[in-house]
């Protein structure tokens, strides 16, 4: 068995360092986009109100079609208040920063991770910090990806959020050195198991980040019907509650094909490992929870008209599951499945 290379695992704990150094700048970008698009969103408003008061107080018919002229020029303020909010305007510079750093932040990431297995000599997720680690970045690619079909650069904030979390988790409390794997996992399903349940979780991660936003919008959207003050402005940079929905369903759809993959090829190897396709092992339990509960969103959304915050709310229980998976259920309960957690 070869022997384990210090040198390249040090330089992946520096690429891993850089990496959350650069996502951290590009998570205040993105938040510092957020911030401007809400003060320009005010003082338009602040603008629009100020015309309406004169134009309330133009009589009618004054000076050469003085109201027509003041309903022209509010149409054309508002028409550059949705150029303001929205990210096809003239100047986002914090967005694009963010997107760029993005990409930087990702590819240093990405060689913090092939140093991690090349000092290993194999792939390197086989335990909670290599998971982690590995996850982040495949939530960072799969974000960058889904950008070059939609613009998608509102979800910066959170998703890079979410990204530093896994990052510090991977960190801070599963903190492993370099090291051979166990008998156990020293098998190509580890390759095939692991990395399908990493893209899933990956793109559950996108679709949870959609649904939180998604009631967010809701409640902005419910505010302004019954007249009353948005709080949330930023949100107007935000698709419709509605279209938020069907993003997050069709994006789901795909992770739970992946997650029933990642299930029976969980399967497969358990059979191979230990002679026997299911245990009802803790680890596998919640593995089958977590399918249980997106079978039932997409089918409750598809079938039983759960649109709205209801399908919102069981994607987000769905991830939470997801979490709880991937951190309790490793950390704590004992369990087959305990030699690859922390």
């Amino acid at each position: 068995m070869p022997s384990i290379d210090y040198t390249l695992a040090s330089y992946s704990e520096l690429f891993m360092l850089l990496a959350a150094f650069a996502y951290t700048i590009a998570f205040l970008a993105f938040s510092w986009d957020l911030a401007k698009s809400s003060k320009t969103i005010r003082a338009v408003e602040s603008r629009l109100e100020e015309k309406t008061a004169v134009r309330e107080t133009v009589p009618a018919g004054a000076g050469n079609g003085s109201a027509r002229d003041w309903d022209a020029d509010g149409s054309r303020e508002a028409q550059t208040a949705d150029s303001a909010m929205g990210y096809t305007g003239p100047r986002r510079n914090a967005a694009r920063v963010g997107v760029a750093l993005t990409v930087l932040a990702a590819a240093i990431h990405a060689a913090g991770v092939i140093t991690r297995g090349m000092a290993a000599h194999r792939v390197p997720w086989g335990n909670m910090y290599e998971f982690c680690t590995t996850g982040a970045l495949v939530v960072a690619v799969v974000f960058l990806l889904v950008l070059t079909r939609r613009d998608l650069r509102f979800l910066g904030t959170v998703v890079l959020g979410l990204v530093l979390v896994m990052m510090m988790a991977a960190t801070i409390g599963f903190p492993t050195p370099v090291a051979h794997l166990v008998p156990a996992l020293q098998s190509y399903w580890l390759i095939i198991h692991v990395s399908v349940a990493v893209i899933a979780s990956a793109l559950f991660t996108l679709t949870f980040a959609m649904s939180v936003l998604q009631l967010l919008q809701a409640d902005r959207e419910t505010r302004i019907r019954s007249g009353r003050k948005e709080r949330l402005p930023f949100m107007r940079i935000v698709p419709s509650a509605q279209s938020l929905e069907n993003l997050s369903y069709r994006i789901n759809a795909v992770a739970f094909v992946l997650w029933t993959f990642t299930l029976m090829a969980g399967a497969i190897w358990a059979e191979q490992a230990w002679g026997r396709y299911w245990g009802w092992d803790t680890k596998e339990v919640w593995t089958f929870v977590i399918w249980v509960v997106y079978a039932g969103y997409l089918h409750a959304r598809a079938t039983r008209g759960w649109t709205g915050t209801r399908s919102a709310w069981l994607s987000i229980v769905g991830y939470l599951c997801v979490v709880f998976n991937f951190t309790i259920v490793n950390m704590f309960f004992s369990g087959l499945h305990s030699y690859s957690g922390v």
